[in-house]
């Protein structure tokens, strides 16, 4: 797995952001007509923007295969799993586990939680290590585990920002910018870092939101323009291809509803979604 911009967080950053408690999705249309269309919880464009996603974050297309990915990237976050990178120094990969206990009761990793509760905050491995890994990945073959992992996907990053984008009055483009924006950055600012909030923020001073009668495009723009902002303010983070040459490409395309035939890069890596 290459390093993505998110998973090289700042150790301290990466830790304080999980005081933050992340709180979502019918059609979207974007009030001056450019954003009409199928929103992004629609299925087949919720695989998209789960393939975009992973492009970032595991260098593949294939995001049903990293329900059972686990590692220590070396990011002061301690363990990193799953579909969108669940972090056992953040408090959401137990939130995972959580869920999963409660849905199949005696499972392999519920007697973890424990030491799931205890590392939290930082990026321990204590109680843990290996017994602990195996059961991750085992457990990815059990459809309740991965159900686990979509639940807390959508609690905590994909529904919060498509609700948001929804009510900005923007299509499925501007929801998957949210929703990566969410992954990445978290809702709220941490220690040496900018959040979701902020970046919106940000973006709202240089242009009105589509609901606020501005242009979605020029929304858009100021929008990414903000978020590769936020990226480069990060010491660790250096690559912005994720949004320049990506996000900004759809844009650029007036690709507003994202809808393939799509081609993009991260990290200099060619990606494409054939239209089906």
């Amino acid at each position: 797995m290459k390093l993505s911009a998110r998973s090289l967080v700042t150790p301290l950053a990466a830790l304080l952001m999980s005081a933050t408690t992340l709180t979502g999705c019918a059609q979207a249309g974007g009030w001056n007509g450019k954003g009409s269309g199928v929103g992004l919880a629609a299925p087949a464009k919720k695989d998209i923007a789960m393939q975009l996603v992973s492009s970032a974050e595991n260098s593949t297309l294939d995001w049903k295969a990293q329900y059972k990915y686990i590692e220590d990237i070396g990011d002061g976050r301690g363990y990193t799993a799953g579909i969108i990178g669940f972090c056992s120094g953040t408090g959401d990969l137990l939130r995972v586990v959580e869920r999963y206990a409660r849905s199949r009761p005696g499972n392999a990793l519920e007697r973890f939680l424990p030491a799931l509760r205890e590392v939290r905050g930082s990026d321990a491995h204590t109680g843990l290590g290996g017994l602990f890994t195996r059961a991750w990945a085992e457990a990815a073959d059990d459809a309740r585990f991965r159900e686990a992992q979509d639940a807390e996907r959508d609690a905590s990053y994909f529904d919060p920002a498509v609700r948001r984008a929804k009510e900005d009055g923007l299509g499925a483009l501007g929801q998957f910018a949210y929703y990566d924006a969410y992954v990445m950055h978290g809702e709220a600012d941490a220690d040496g870092t900018t959040g979701f909030r902020t970046i919106r923020r940000q973006a709202l001073d240089h242009a009105r939101s589509p609901a606020d009668g501005g242009d979605e495009t020029a929304y858009l723009d100021a929008f990414l323009d903000a978020r590769v902002a936020a990226i480069r303010e990060e010491p660790s983070h250096s690559d912005t291809s994720r949004v320049e040459t990506a996000q900004r490409v759809f844009l650029r395309n007036g690709n507003l509803s994202l809808d393939p035939p799509l081609v993009w890069k991260v990290y200099g890596d060619r990606y494409e979604i054939k239209r089906s």
